[in-house]
């Protein structure tokens, strides 16, 4: 009989990742009483050191990627995103709010705020956040430069005054992403996942009721109409993705598009770190993407959060997390076998992979562009085809094939595991181009499948001439 699989949680992880992994009939790993290396599954909320992952055997699996601080951590997001938008425009990385880092950045800010307060006489509001925080700690709105007091570094951000209200009330989504790997890139949305409200109505002229403009769970459940029956919203803070989009149904809105820039947003952040995220084949990573839809049903990115909270605080909780823990074990892809290979491979006296793996290597994208010229012009005149738009899965920016042949099965990941979607790659050209490591091939190919305009095409292919990338 085949041996069961074997988790590491530590004594504060999840208990609701322990609840799922011992009804699957995994067992818990108990220090002493197994080998060192005697499990498949590592799991905390914290990261995971260089030599752990180094020292990783075959059938083991963290569900960290190395350096996603990157777009986890808020000033690190917001240097890439700068960085990206100065190398491909605006018109490309369009989606996150003016950032400044603070202390750093203060002139460049004070510069802009004078523009905005002096120059043009406009009214600007703006939001300011510790850049190693979460939970919605150290959050403070101000329109007047006089109230920015800060004690350590922060981000200060172009407050979005006109976010999109349901019956008086602010919300933001929580999108549910699974890196399985970047390198080759390869990202899962969830089709489940949170809206999360404010629980008093929003006013500008109150920036100081923290209740009424963040939408922090963590803030929100202590706030006096928590357990209140509001408007349109109910008791609690929290909805299911399926009733925001049932609420969608009632709005003059293109839903599909709205899901497809969420997908963009994704993807794009992803590959501001994807190049020197060292390869990690035995990683899974899960994200909680927050995105604020203003007025005018434009998406935006809050930021990126490191081990999303899995705790259960209503009943919107229950409906969405059990079934997103156990749809990411599924997309981890386990077999009662992985149990059988580590004896197998402990028998044979298997070491642990050399750290050569992860040494810095350098692409210099020039490399790539006699590839890029056959896929683009292949896939322009494939373009000129109709394609039919999908009906099934709203995140999903393609119509996937749930059946496919063998010969596709084996070089594309499976395109829908549970209610995760495969966004990233959507077929076998991006697959290519992404294993390539190159990320501006795989920029110029996803801009290119979504029918992105011609001028933003033309930008991007003509920097593929003059960038090299560092890849770590």
């Amino acid at each position: 009989m085949a041996s069961a699989l074997v988790f590491r949680l530590p004594e504060r992880g999840p208990e609701l990742l322990r609840e799922v992994l011992l009804e699957r009939g995994w067992e818990d790993y108990e220090a002493g009483r197994r080998d060192r290396e005697d499990w498949n599954l590592y799991w905390r909320t914290t990261r995971f050191c260089n030599s752990e992952y180094q020292n990783l055997m075959p059938w083991q699996r963290l569900n960290h990627h190395p350096k996603t601080a990157e777009i986890t951590r808020k000033d690190c997001l917001a240097r890439n995103l700068t960085r990206m938008r100065a190398t491909f425009g605006a018109s490309v990385y369009n989606f996150s709010p003016t950032t400044f880092i603070l202390p750093n950045n203060y002139i460049r800010f004070l510069a802009e705020y004078n523009k905005l307060r002096v120059s043009k006489g406009l009214s600007a509001y703006w939001i300011c956040k510790p850049v190693d925080l979460s939970r919605g700690r150290g959050i403070f709105i101000f329109e007047d430069i006089k109230s920015l007091v800060y004690d350590c570094t922060v981000i200060v951000q172009r407050y979005i005054s006109n976010p999109l209200l349901i019956s008086g009330y602010k919300f933001d989504l929580r999108i549910y992403v699974c890196v399985k790997s970047f390198n080759p890139l390869t990202v899962y949305v969830h089709q489940e996942g949170l809206v999360r409200f404010a629980t008093e109505k929003y006013r500008l002229s109150s920036l100081r009721n923290l209740y009424a403009h963040l939408t922090n769970t963590s803030i929100n459940k202590f706030g006096p109409f928590y357990k209140t029956e509001k408007e349109s919203v109910g008791q609690g803070c929290k909805w299911t993705m399926s009733k925001f989009r049932h609420f969608l149904y009632g709005q003059d809105v293109n839903e599909l598009l709205l899901w497809q820039r969420i997908n963009n947003i994704v993807t794009l952040t992803l590959l501001t770190i994807a190049p020197s995220v060292p390869p990690s084949p035995n990683c899974v990573e899960l994200f909680g993407f927050d995105i604020l839809i203003d007025g005018r049903f434009k998406p935006w990115l809050l930021e990126v959060n490191y081990s999303p909270a899995l705790t259960l605080d209503c009943q919107a909780d229950i409906a969405v997390k059990k079934g997103l823990v156990s749809d990411l074990i599924d997309l981890m892809n386990y077999t009662w076998v992985d149990g059988l290979r580590e004896r197998a491979y402990r028998r044979k006296g298997y070491k642990a992979p050399s750290s050569d793996a992860v040494k810095p290597s350098y692409v210099s994208v020039p490399t790539y562009v006699v590839y890029l010229q056959k896929s683009i012009w292949f896939h322009l005149s494939a373009l000129k085809k109709k394609q039919k738009k999908p009906k099934t899965f709203p995140l999903c920016n393609f119509t996937f094939s749930l059946t496919a042949s063998k010969k596709t099965r084996g070089h594309i990941p499976p395109a829908r595991v549970g209610d995760f979607i495969r966004t990233f790659p959507f077929n076998k050209a991006t697959l290519k181009a992404s294993q390539h490591t190159s990320i501006i091939n795989i920029i110029y190919i996803f801009f290119f499948y979504n029918n992105y305009n011609k001028q933003i095409i033309l930008t991007l292919y003509s920097n593929v001439f003059c960038i090299d990338i560092c890849i770590y």
